[in-house]
């Protein structure tokens, strides 16, 4: 039966009924008097973390687009755990290529043994054994060289070689076949004063110039100097004449294509730097038959030094009697500046570290550090670039079958470590 209620005007109408259990309606809890309220089991109070996770659930169901935000609330979750959690990992060596890193001593360690053990039959002699007809090296000028009268000169070039010893006879060998690709004639190369070695010498203190000019007046025009005429025109100062930056191993087309029509405008041009500035590839036979009659025929040495390397070599003739005046000169190419320039490492830590940084700065002042250069020394060494210590060329002087006994002399600077 329901309850009905009397309104004004003597309307009766239904009271509503009664709330179900599950009502919002329906509370538990204690009246003021203290007496329990409706009937059901009483519960324990929330903890904070049950509240807020109510309140977060309501606000997402009311709100469906702060579904969105789940992910970075799961992101976030995670990282906060994985802060709790220790991520060290036992190191793991770095693993080297095959020929990467110097290992000279420990291989030697490991061979001497068997090298003091072997019996090689090879002696010194054999080294200069004399081949068969027609297996031996026969000279290019000879055959190759037909050029015969000078066309008219296109202009004067000017080289400023640079380097040691070496790199210097290769620039003056370059500097000539140079001037015969572009008709031009070559005053005689000067020589930028070594970082290294501090030499000042000139052309003329290491080379016969006279023989050198004589040598090459039927293929290439040489002179002392520029004429007085243009001398006057750069105000006697050689640094007035237009000077190309020529990149390293540039082909024989550059010269023809950028350099030529210079010199023909101008009637005088400079190059310098002027080590390894030619090809080797793609050069026209011509080209290469000037430079070696220049290197075989043209570069003699000035009488004082010859007269001194005489009396070297007859010393050590001398010296190798025991040989039958047999014997090795041998030049290591292991002085600070060569090893510095090479990039390579040795094993001497930071110390070496150090000390070739230092070198490098003296000798070539930022060339190594400019931005986006890249130095793999590892790559290097196994290109075989790293020059040899005297521990690798003992070593390969022993696997080629020489003894002990053999001498050998040195052709070197001071020696690094």
């Amino acid at each position: 039966m329901h309850a009905y209620i009397r309104l004004p005007g003597g309307v009766s109408v239904p009271s509503p009924p009664p709330s179900p259990r599950h009502s919002p309606r329906l509370r538990y809890g204690r009246t003021k008097s203290g007496r329990m309220q409706g009937v059901g089991p009483v519960l324990q109070p929330r903890t904070f973390m049950q509240r807020f996770a109510c309140l977060l659930l309501s606000v997402l169901l009311r709100r469906h687009g702060v579904f969105l935000l789940a992910p970075l609330i799961y992101i976030s979750g995670m990282l906060l755990y994985m802060g709790t959690i220790s991520l060290d990992v036992p190191g793991v060596g770095k693993i080297h290529p095959q020929g990467s890193v110097y290992r000279s001593p420990e291989l030697f360690k490991h061979l001497w043994p068997a090298m003091q053990n072997a019996n090689s039959s090879y002696v010194v002699e054999a080294a200069w054994h004399h081949p068969k007809e027609g297996e031996y090296w026969k000279p290019c000028i000879t055959q190759t060289r037909v050029l015969k009268g000078l066309q008219e000169s296109n202009g004067f070039m000017i080289v400023e070689a640079n380097g040691g010893l070496n790199q210097q006879r290769s620039s003056i060998c370059n500097a000539v076949a140079v001037a015969g690709l572009l008709n031009a004639t070559l005053v005689i190369p000067k020589f930028h004063l070594n970082s290294v070695w501090q030499d000042p010498s000139s052309f003329g203190d290491i080379y016969d110039e006279d023989y050198f000019i004589s040598t090459l007046m039927d293929d290439v025009r040489v002179v002392k100097q520029l004429p007085d005429y243009l001398m006057e025109s750069i105000s006697n100062n050689i640094s007035n004449v237009f000077n190309f930056r020529v990149k390293a191993w540039s082909p024989a087309s550059f010269y023809l294509q950028t350099v030529l029509p210079k010199l023909l405008e101008t009637g005088v041009i400079r190059i310098s730097p002027f080590a390894n500035r030619l090809s080797f590839d793609k050069i026209p036979p011509r080209i290469q038959q000037l430079r070696c009659l220049t290197n075989f025929e043209a570069l003699r040495f000035a009488h004082p030094i010859s007269d001194v390397g005489k009396v070297l070599v007859g010393r050590m003739v001398e010296h190798s009697a025991s040989s039958d005046g047999k014997y090795l000169a041998v030049h290591l190419r292991f002085e600070e500046d060569m090893v510095a320039f090479s990039c390579c490492i040795y094993d001497g830590g930071e110390e070496e570290k150090h000390e070739m940084d230092a070198a490098r700065e003296r000798g070539w002042r930022g060339k190594f550090n400019r931005a986006g250069r890249v130095i793999n020394p590892g790559a290097i060494r196994m290109d075989g670039k790293c020059p040899l210590t005297p521990l690798e060329v003992g070593m390969m002087l022993r696997g080629m079958g020489f003894q002990n006994t053999t001498p050998i002399f040195l052709a070197a600077g001071k020696i690094y470590k």
